[in-house]
């Protein structure tokens, strides 16, 4: 049935009635109902220290100085009014379903006098308990008796999985008015040392000097602390009292117990809860959940009546119905070790709703999820009541502003089986998580009141993440990319970090490249808030590197926007940072060369102009190299050609002025210079005027020919074969014509180089030539080899061209002098010059 056309059709009326209601546009309707076009990414703006942070769902965060005009206000403080709604908020909601009775603090009196009169004074206090002795119930006392003792009154804080900087941040949003703005340290310092107010912190998790941070932030404040005795304790410096709370004696215990039941004990009763007092060591916990035992007995043995008149055992197994029935008033009390392990018997008896609410908690963790989940999660429209039947048996306990399982209650349901299928629930919470955090109608703080269930969820599936099989979605990478934003937007920035690592994690074992890049964008982003910025450097240079591979080019622009930014912080160029200058000397033969096919579009400054003069020799990469390739070696590769830019475009800029002028000069350096190098320059020292010897490995060429530039050295100048042939040879002589010029002495009158003496495996070209047929690896002397390129214009003398092309023929050792200047002309190459 249409929801918005109330058609009679199925009901037999055929149309008859009033006539229906008109559809309204489809731009109107709720984006819950009908098929429409997908919602636009909801991005958030907010302010964090001076930076403008727009959180991005789609392409990742994007950050940016703040501008003057967009900086916000002032945060001014709460009113009585608005504090009191926040302090509501912090509160556990109230179970659905009837109302359970309060029970009564007993035996906590002295402890209750003596924490109000500490706080009254100032003093910071901590309340140490093992997990049921009721510390959380105390507190809440207390916290009521406190109200009117601090100008900023009374904040309650949850300390379970907090660290002292969120507690920070907490504290200043409890207490100031600062929508979408997350002030940097040194602001977040200057406000919270202006608060004065008692502040109740239980569950904390820290102590030491994480906790003396915290309490010299805060010097107008007076804190009460409840832990457990497992969490360290404060330094010796920090003024905080201790206050230990015990167990109940025995008389307290047995009157707890009866007002769980509500009714006075049988002499048995009083026996059976004497021994569960000594074997509980007086936990109030432990008589919450046996009087839930003794309620369960009673309506077993309410009879047959009131069953089918009630229907209290209607969701209970039909042979556990007629048992039941059976029993009458011959109902046994628990045994002891039942009771002192009550949450196996306890959740055999309640609704199935309530058990399968049981196994989602097990599969979290120990998280129960909001009531307001639990329809959808369970698959029953009622199961949001499940919540009151746990809260009654004393099997879940508040925690903060959510509800976890009691302590020891976990350890428990786990040996009796309800962990069996903790994967299959935690992807079930998954999924529905997903779905949720990602509808436009949830508002970010939702998602955050929501974050220790949706971080369990990551938890578990996490680690046992596996590449997806064709066409599906990897549960835990879709959580964290959906949460994490609505995280970030909601300033629950411990649960932002947590999420993004864990989901960082999941890509990699699902193989999602695209979704790994995003998550290291945004815990470089993240890192780059918090003033953390070599760790900000290194996470966007692997999303950057990530992305390149990917050809995402809107990804690697906010990348390399967010890494200019942190270059900027840290004035360091951003190709001169830490990472960098580690892979740098490690890749510089592989890294550092261009990719195949030339340099990116993305790099327009780095494209090299064509020039016919620049001999260039391009060795492929090694099948060794080719082996570490992939997206590895690609994201290695793009990182250091990004921060090498400016050095490749100095260097491609000297080579390509060198190549391009070498020969339109009349009188160019390069011929004034010998074979070997002089003696008041070294070979290798990069100097431009110093020609770099290099072996000939063809065993022929003499004269001009061998003597071209084969190979670019290293700081891009052109090196000359090594020859060692004297400098007086006819073969080793110049062009004729250097001969005849005034201005340049013949080459015959330079006297030998002393830096490389000539050496004697290879003998003077001056000897009688070879009158044996050169090798078969060089090609015919009659014919120019293949591989030489067309001249541009036919040599004067053709053998004596092919002659200086293939090496000095044997019968005509002088011809080589003459075809120098064709090969120096620039006309036609050697095959030395060839482009390798």
């Amino acid at each position: 049935m249409d929801p918005n056309h109330q058609g009679p059709e199925e009901y037999g009326h055929d149309g008859d009635g009033p006539a229906p209601r008109q559809r309204p546009p489809r731009e109107s309707l709720a984006p819950d109902f009908g098929q429409h076009a997908p919602a636009l990414a909801r991005t958030v703006q907010l302010a964090s220290g001076d930076f403008l942070l727009t959180v991005n769902p789609v392409d990742g965060s994007e950050i940016e100085a703040c501008p003057p005009a967009e900086l916000p206000a002032r945060p001014v403080k709460l009113g009585a009014a608005e504090r009191a709604e926040a302090d509501r908020a912090a509160r556990p909601p109230v179970p659905p379903g009837p109302a359970q009775p309060a029970l009564p603090l007993l035996a906590r009196q002295d402890e209750r006098e003596r924490l109000v009169r500490l706080l009254a004074r100032g003093r910071s206090t901590r309340l140490t308990g093992p997990a049921g002795s009721g510390r959380t119930r105390l507190l809440d006392l207390v916290a009521e008796d406190c109200s009117d003792l601090a100008p900023d009154g009374v904040v309650r804080l949850n300390g379970f999985g907090r660290t002292s900087g969120d507690l920070l941040y907490d504290l200043f949003h409890a207490v100031y008015s600062a929508p979408l703005r997350r002030p940097g340290r040194e602001e977040l310092l200057t406000h919270v040392r202006d608060i004065g107010a008692v502040v109740v912190v239980d569950d904390l998790e820290f102590g030491g000097a994480a906790l003396d941070e915290l309490l010299e932030a805060t010097p107008e404040c007076a804190f009460l602390l409840g832990a457990t005795p497992d969490v360290p304790a404060p330094s010796a410096d920090a003024a905080v009292e201790e206050v230990v709370l015990g167990g109940l004696e025995r008389a307290a215990g047995l009157d707890l117990l009866e007002h769980a039941v509500g009714r006075t004990l049988t002499e048995d009763e009083s026996n059976w809860a004497g021994d569960l007092w000594f074997e509980s060591e007086g936990l109030p916990l432990r008589f919450v959940q046996a009087g839930a035992l003794l309620r369960q007995r009673d309506r077993l043995r309410a009879g047959t009546g009131a069953v089918d008149e009630f229907g209290v055992f209607q969701d209970v197994p039909q042979a556990d119905t007629a048992e039941a029935y059976d029993l009458g008033d011959d109902v046994p009390l628990p045994a002891l070790g039942e009771a002192a392990a009550p949450a196996p018997l306890l959740a055999s008896r309640l609704s199935a709703s309530a058990r399968a609410t049981l196994r989602f908690a097990v599969a979290l963790g120990g998280e129960v999820p909001h009531q307001a989940h639990l329809p959808a999660l369970v698959g029953d429209t009622h199961a949001d009541a499940a919540l009151g039947e746990l809260a009654a048996c004393g099997l879940v306990s508040p925690v903060g502003s959510r509800y976890r399982l009691a302590a020891g209650v976990p350890a428990q349901l786990e040996a009796a089986g309800y962990a069996d299928e903790a994967e299959a629930g935690a992807r079930s919470a998954a999924q529905h998580y997903s779905w949720w955090a990602g509808h436009p109608s949830v508002t970010p703080e939702r998602v955050c009141a929501e974050a220790d269930a949706v971080l369990a969820a990551l938890a578990v599936l996490g680690p046992v993440t596996r590449p997806p099989a064709e066409g599906e979605e990897s549960a835990a990478v879709h959580l964290a990319r959906t949460a994490a934003p609505a995280f970030a937007a909601g300033l629950h920035w411990g649960a932002w970090e947590r999420a993004l690592r864990a989901g960082a994690e999941a890509a990699r074992l699902a193989e999602d490249v695209a979704e790994e890049a995003y998550f290291h964008h945004e815990l470089g982003v993240l890192a780059l808030c918090e003033g953390l910025l070599d760790r900000a450097r290194a996470e966007l240079e692997a999303s950057i590197g990530l992305r390149g591979a990917l050809a995402d080019k809107r990804g690697t622009v906010a990348g390399r926007r967010a890494l200019a930014l942190v270059a900027d912080r840290s004035g360091t160029p951003i190709g001169l940072g830490p990472t960098a200058a580690e892979e740098v000397p490690d890749t510089r033969d592989e890294e550092s060369a261009s990719p195949p096919g030339g340099v990116p579009a993305a790099f327009p400054t780095l494209q090299q102009p064509p020039s016919p003069s620049l001999v260039t020799h391009r060795s492929s990469p090694t099948p060794s190299r080719a082996a570490r390739g992939g997206l590895k070696g690609l994201a290695r590769r793009n990182l250091v050609a990004a921060g090498a830019g400016a050095l490749l475009v100095a260097v491609l800029g000297t080579v390509v002025t060198l190549g391009a002028t070498s020969d339109n000069e009349q009188n160019p350096p390069s011929d004034q210079v010998g074979v070997n190098p002089s003696a008041s320059q070294g070979v290798n020292d990069g100097s431009l005027g110093a020609d770099r010897p290099a072996n000939d490995d063809d065993g022929g060429g003499t004269g001009e020919a061998a003597a071209r530039p084969t190979d670019p050295g290293p700081d891009g100048t052109l090196g000359t074969s090594d020859d060692p042939t004297p400098t007086d040879s006819p073969s080793g002589s110049q062009d004729p014509s250097e001969s005849a010029s005034p201005s340049k002495p013949p080459s015959s009158s330079k006297p030998p180089s002393t830096s490389k003496p000539p050496t004697t495996s290879k003998p003077p070209t001056t000897s009688k030539p070879p009158t044996s047929k050169p090798p078969t690896s060089e090609p015919p002397t009659s014919e120019p080899p293949t591989s030489e390129p067309p001249t541009s214009e036919p040599p004067t003398t053709s053998p004596s061209t092919s002659d200086s092309a293939s090496g000095p023929a044997p019968s005509a050792p002088t011809s080589t002098t003459a075809s120098a200047p064709a090969s120096s002309g620039g006309g036609t190459p050697s095959s030395s010059d060839q482009v390798i």
